[in-house]
């Protein structure tokens, strides 16, 4: 498939540690792409969105895309992570997969539930992040229900996963856990301090976050079956971008 359609790109960069979700640890390249349907509060990819970094969008094709992530990570890699902003809001991007996919390289993607793509069947590993109240984001659940369900129809490689700052986003969090109790659900600690620019001084914040949210969580019995993570890249990097 060759279409040339364009897709909106401000980071290519790697290969890293995924830090998140289901792929945390993970060896992996990013595209960051431009957009998104959301403006969450505590967004920590806003200049994806609110048009402070408007001039570093590139519109690249599939094969440009590509061509960077070979320049940039080499030989020394087999998976891409599509990133935002919400690559959802991108029909393109299947071309993108694809291709990569002819390559033998493997396609995460992280979506926050709010718009169904078909090529969503074609990611190797994808979560669904809906947004809890803090965010100040509202949750379309006759959306995400269709999603899930189209998704299990497939039998795709998916995930549910919140992020958590306070008791208000785990009640929220509990909610979406008992509404797709099938669903592999990974609760993810925070990071409400994104003005700090030295990572050994976000380190301690970061730990205790971590730590309320696994106390939150062990002794609750409708939390049984989720994992608790920390955000991974944070705790080594900071807020520092492109790693």
């Amino acid at each position: 498939m060759q279409t040339n359609k364009r897709i909106p790109v401000m980071e290519v960069f790697g290969p890293t540690v995924q830090g998140e979700g289901m792929v945390i640890g993970r060896k992996t390249m990013f595209v960051r792409t431009a957009g998104c349907d959301y403006s969450c509060s505590w967004c920590d990819s806003a200049f994806t969105w609110d048009g402070s970094a408007k001039a570093d969008i590139r519109m690249l094709t599939a094969n440009e895309i590509i061509e960077q992530l070979l320049e940039i990570g080499g030989k020394a890699f087999e998976h891409v992570t599509i990133s935002g902003g919400n690559p959802a809001l991108l029909p393109q991007l299947g071309e993108l997969i694809e291709e990569l996919h002819v390559r033998g390289i493997s396609v995460a993607l992280e979506t926050q539930g709010s718009r169904w793509q078909d090529w969503f069947w074609s990611i190797d590993e994808l979560t669904l992040s809906p947004k809890p109240p803090s965010s100040g984001m509202e949750t379309d659940w006759t959306v995400l229900d269709d999603i899930v369900a189209k998704l299990g129809d497939r039998a795709t490689r998916f995930s549910l996963k919140t992020v958590v700052f306070d008791d208000g986003d785990l009640v929220y969090a509990t909610r979406v856990h008992q509404r797709y109790p099938h669903v592999a659900f990974y609760l993810q600690a925070g990071n409400g301090n994104l003005q700090e620019t030295e990572p050994r001084l976000m380190l301690p914040y970061l730990v205790e976050r971590y730590e309320w949210l696994i106390g939150q969580v062990m002794p609750n019995p409708e939390l049984n079956r989720v994992h608790v993570l920390p955000q991974l890249h944070t705790w080594v990097w900071g807020n520092k971008k492109g790693v």
